[in-house]
This record gives C-alpha cells, structure tokens and sequence, in this order.
C-alpha cells in the first residue's frame, strides 16, 4: 500500500477540522460542521469494521467526507456510484484535490465495464474485413484505426463515436465473449491491464453495474473472468439507486440480442475454408431460424408492446410459446455438443454461452420461483424475457455481506419520514421486526442551505385530481403560467412519457423560450442546451436525479404528480404480493416510502448552491387532500410553502408574502 500503516494515520479531524490540512484547500466549501460529522461516522465505521448509513444533504460535501477516512484507513476500498458522471468527478477531480493539496500518497484506479474497451483480439478479426451497417458507420473507421494503434487505454470515451455505432459490439467484449487467460493478446489487453493496476491501488472508483456484474459472475463460479480484485470495504455512493442496479443482475435473462450476438459470433470464429465451418454454419443458421421464430411471435403471444413497457409473463401464455422455446434450446445443445468436442478457446467459449442460455430458458420456463418475479419487455427492436429477484436483500445478505465487513451507504435520499428502516430492510440489513441483522450505524448529516429562503413550494389546489380526464390539460395551463414567472429556467418532470409527450404538445408552442423534450437528443446535449439560454425542458425517468444545474439557469422544477410506482409494473406488482403473503400493508410499507424518496430527488434538482433560489411546483393536488400528503412532505426540504399563485410571484420577485403554510 501507498500509505503508512493505519496506526500511525491522522485522524480525519486532524485533516477536516478547524486549521486541518483540507481547509485550505477546500475553501469553496463553507460548511465545515455537515462535513466533518459525517467523515467522523465513516472514519468510525471503518475502525469497527460495521456498516454505515448515512444521509448526506446536498450542499454538505459528502463525496470528501468519505474519500478521506477511506484513505486513510489503509484497506483497499471500492467507491461505487449509480452514474459515471459522478465516477468521473471523484476519478479527475475530487482525489487530484486530496492528492495534491493534502500531501497523500495513494493508488486509485477507474475501472469500467468490458464493453467501453476496444478488445485487441475482436478488433483483429474485425480489421480483416470490416463491415459496417450503414456508409455513415463505415466513416469513422479510419479514424478507429488510428486511435488503436495509439491509445494506453482502450476506453471508447476517448472517441467521438456516436452512441449508435453498432461496430462497436464487435470491437469489444463482454464476460459472454471474453476470451480470459486464454485468449491470445490476453497479456497486452486492456482489461488485463485495468485489472492488474487495481491489483496494486488503495481505491477503486467503479459503477453500480460494474460491481455487481462483478459479484453475480463471482455467485457463478466465474470469479476469475471478472474486473475487480479482492476488496476489503465498498462505499455505495447515490445508494438509493441499489436496489434496481442489483436486481437487474441477480435473475435470469434470455433475449433477442443475445441470441443474435451468439448467433453473429459462432459464425465468425471459423474461417469458411475449414473443413469444420459446413456443419457449424447449418447448426447456426438452424439456431437462427428457430431463434427468429421465437422472437417474432413472442410480443403477439405475450401482448408485449413497447410502448405497454414490462408485462408480466403468465404460465398460460408462456405456455404458447414452449414449442418455440424447445426448439431453441435443442439447436442451442447441438450446437454445445458440437464446439464440446473442439479445443480453440473461441469454440469452448461457445459451449459455455450455450449452456448458459439453456440454462436461463429452463429457468423461464418453469415459472415457479416464488422469490423471482417473471417478467417480459420490448426494448427498441428487442425482446427481452427475465426473471428477477422480487428482493434484493437475501442476495446481498449471501453475496457481500458474508465476505465485507465494512460497507458504507450514502444518498442525499435515505431515510423517508426521518427513518431509514425502508432502505435497511430493502438492503437485507434489517430483518423482517426490524431488527439489524448485522452491526448497523445510521447519521443523517443535514444540507447547509436555507431552504425555507431560497425556495418555495408551491401547491395549487384548483387543479383536477391526477387520475381525473382532464388533468394534464389543466396542469399544461399551470405549466405555462409557471415558466411566466420565472421566465422558462424549468424542469418539467413526469411520472410518465405519455404525460410528457401530452404536456409538451400542449404548452410547447405557448412557451416563448427555447423547449426540449427528452428523447430528441442525448441527455448531455440537452442539459448543454438548457444551460445556454432560458429554456424549458420536458423530461422524465432519467432527469429526475443525478442532473446537476447550478445558478440561475434553473429556478423551477414542476412535478406533475406523486411519483408512486405503477403497480402494473411486474416487479411493483410482484413486491406488493409478497408483503400482502406475510401480512404486511404494502401501501405503508413499500409504495409511500419508495415514491417519497423519489419525490425528494426530484426536488433536489433545484436547490444545488448556497446561492441558488427557486421554486418548486408540485401539481398533484393528493399531497394536500389525502392523509398521506403529509408523509411526503415530512420528506420533503423546509421550504416556504403556498397554494397561492400570486403570492408564489410575489415571493420570487422580492415582494412582501403574507399566506406563509405550515
């Protein structure tokens, strides 16, 4: 290690308190108390070797306030994040900062997954005769080729390659495709690389995805083919953002890409001259007949659409289907009994990816998993069908608990109501009484801004009910009314794309300020656009957290309604079962909390500075009419509160307010 052994480390007060090390560098933060609490509780996780929650407000510098204590606790650590955007502020800004300002000495290295690294071995077979789809692709790839004949890195982001360039799938690799220790180039590789310099670092800064892809091929005996190297403590950063990223890894898939990418390459690991190539390329082109089938009839069989979303896969349906799935899976075995009885790695890598697939078929098939909920989706072209584990706890409980002793959860949205008891029993950390099944710490560390000044939270109650006809229309009237007073600068978040896409015809043409919609381009594209003139943005999904729009460029965030989960939602409808079988109120217990979390991260999107000031809009009238209003705006940041919509202009303008809420 890079560091001096922990018994002679500084504490982090000496480093984070008044005069310590970190001050001077650190002037742009003002709030030394927030931050120094909560360094204080990481630091104590760590020299117990126990497990953290902690609620970190915005504003109050949490990313330093662990990075310190991690470093000096002299064990390899993994800081996790639910976006690379933040991976990337931690990686090329916050650590040079420690680094360079404080004097420590230390190793951290930034690990992606497979798939953003060129994959020397795929990039020679494809340099032999590259194909592209389109004349468009097929331009980029003198530019491609003098890139990697000169990167250290292999990492895509070094390129300017549009997110639609389909070659790239055949550049790199995935833990399907890789080849490991017996692929060829596997010394100059530059996952090989990456790997063996986290090997020897103190911290490794990765992505949700990343890390548990890593530890659900470590659960399939595949530990050897993954990134990561043995770690000692992981820290979750924007750990409300978990449960989803693991759940997505610890089930069962099967799609039509995936066959399609067996498919493309079985039939490129052997040239046509080989006396072999005939009877693979007839079990391929059987496989992909069968597999073409199963696909094509599946939406109709399943009343899968995409613009339905998930559905839920019922027996009797699926049932429809086993011919087609039986068929698949016996091309699938031929094939594996084929390339069984051959010795190059691309071929035993093809017995293996058969095998795998069999596998997550039968698995499908038999729907009775009563901790897995069965589920089917079209995603752009594609068809996927999955099985995922109703929760998440038992996995991690088996997983990472078992083999980490320290692990740290952070969020500016933990707790709702003021307790984290949803969270820790969703994390598997309570049991089911609510008793902590391992040595659990809870802090909640409060943001240092005046909220109750700079900003306001409107709640008008002329409008319909969400669920009345009606109801968008009239939130489209409030919507334009809004962006009148603070001159556009506006977020407009929905709960769905039918909402957004309604909305945004309705007002677009209403709105004298440039409006974006999202979907029309990528989201960075359209957070520079926003930043560049007053603007207002149509968005869902993905923009309600991780969007960061300091200053006056955003002074309103409007919500269009309560963001519960649809219980129509496979996995929603299958998580309210579960605690119906046990006895459990799933209203109270899951659905309130979850859609409270999510409406404060809807609501930090305004407030991001010291100096920011705004407002926030929330049109569904039930968080005022109904019972339990008052749990989300328990949740929610002090703000001044009216229903008033001319005393809500007033006090954005400066103008003296009198109908303060309580």
């Amino acid at each position: 290690m890079a560091l001096p052994a922990s018994s002679h480390l500084p504490s982090v007060d000496s480093l984070l308190g008044p005069g310590g090390a970190l001050e001077a560098a650190l002037e742009a933060y003002e709030y030394r108390p927030e931050q120094l609490q909560m360094a204080r509780s990481v630091e104590r996780a760590f020299q117990e070797r126990g497990y953290l929650l902690a609620e970190a407000g915005t504003g109050t510098g949490k990313t330093l306030a662990y990075l310190v204590p991690a470093l000096l606790s002299g064990r390899r650590v993994v800081v996790s994040t639910a976006t690379k955007t933040l991976q990337e502020q931690i990686f090329f800004k916050d650590l040079p900062l420690l680094r360079e300002r404080m004097g420590l000495s230390f190793e951290a290295v930034y690990l992606k997954g497979r798939s953003n690294y060129l994959c020397l071995h795929r990039y020679d077979a494809f340099s032999k005769d590259p194909q592209f789809a389109s004349r468009e692709e097929g331009r980029y790839w003198k530019h491609l080729k003098t890139w990697a004949g000169s990167t250290e890195t292999g990492d895509r982001s070094e390129l300017e390659l549009p997110e639609s360039f389909s070659a790239w799938g055949r550049l790199s690799t995935t833990s399907d495709t890789c080849l490991g220790s017996k692929c060829p180039v596997y010394d100059n590789c530059f996952v090989t690389r990456v790997r063996r310099a986290a090997e020897s670092a103190d911290l490794l800064v990765v992505n949700h995805h990343l890390f548990f892809a890593d530890l659900a091929l470590r659960g399939r005996g595949q530990r050897g083919e993954g990134v990561l190297p043995p770690y000692d403590a992981v820290i979750f950063d924007e750990a409300h953002a978990l449960e989803d990223a693991a759940g997505s890894y610890f089930g069962h898939s099967v799609s039509s890409f995936r066959l399609e990418e067996l498919v493309r390459d079985a039939l490129g690991v052997m040239s046509p001259q080989d006396s072999r190539f005939g009877m693979l390329s007839s079990l391929v082109v059987r496989l992909r007949t069968y597999s073409e089938a199963l696909f094509s009839q599946a939406p109709r069989v399943l009343g899968l659409t995409e613009q339905e979303g998930a559905v839920a896969l019922k027996p009797e349906r699926l049932e429809q289907l086993s011919g087609s799935i039986e068929q698949v899976k016996e091309s699938l075995s031929a094939l594996s009994a084929f390339t069984t009885t051959e010795r190059e790695p691309e071929l035993t890598l093809l017995t293996r990816r058969c095998a795998d697939l069999v596998a997550d078929f039968s698995f499908l098939q038999k729907v009775e998993s009563n901790d897995h909920v069965y589920w089917a989706e079209a995603r752009g072209r594609g068809v996927f069908l999955r099985a995922s584990p109703i929760e998440v706890s038992r996995e991690l409980q088996e997983r990472l608990y078992g083999g980490v002793d320290t692990v740290v959860f952070t969020s500016a949205t933990l707790a709702a109501a003021g307790r984290f008891d949803f969270f820790a029993r969703r994390m598997g950390l309570y049991d089911d009484e609510g008793t902590p099944v391992t040595s659990v710490r809870t802090v909640a560390v409060p943001s240092p801004f005046d909220f109750e000044r700079q900003s306001a939270l409107y709640l008008p109650t002329h409008l319909p009910d969400p669920a009345v006809p009606g109801f968008i229309e009239a939130a489209a009237e409030e919507i334009v009314r809004l962006c009148e007073v603070t001159g556009g600068r506006a977020f407009v978040l929905f709960t769905s794309l039918r909402n957004m896409e309604r909305a945004h015809a309705l007002a677009r043409h209403r709105l004298p300020y440039q409006v974006l919609l999202q979907g029309e381009r990528p989201k960075q594209q359209l957070l520079e656009a926003f930043r560049s003139q007053p603007s207002v943005l149509f968005a869902a999904h993905s923009f309600w957290e991780g969007v960061d729009v300091p200053g006056d460029a955003l002074s309103l965030v409007i919500i269009d309604r309560l963001p519960f989960a649809s219980p129509g939602d496979p996995l929603v409808a299958a998580r309210i079962r579960q605690l119906e079988a046990r006895g459990e109120e799933p209203f109270g217990g899951y659905q309130l909390p979850q859609a409270a979390l999510a409406l404060r991260q809807g609501f930090g999107r305004l407030i991001r500075t010291r100096a920011d000031r705004g407002i926030v809009a929330m049109l569904d009238r039930r968080i005022v009419t109904k019972s339990y209003g008052r749990s989300f705006l328990a949740s929610l940041p002090p703000a001044w509160r009216t229903h008033s919509p001319e005393s809500l202009e007033a006090w954005f303008h400066g103008e003296p307010v009198y109908d303060v809420e309580e």
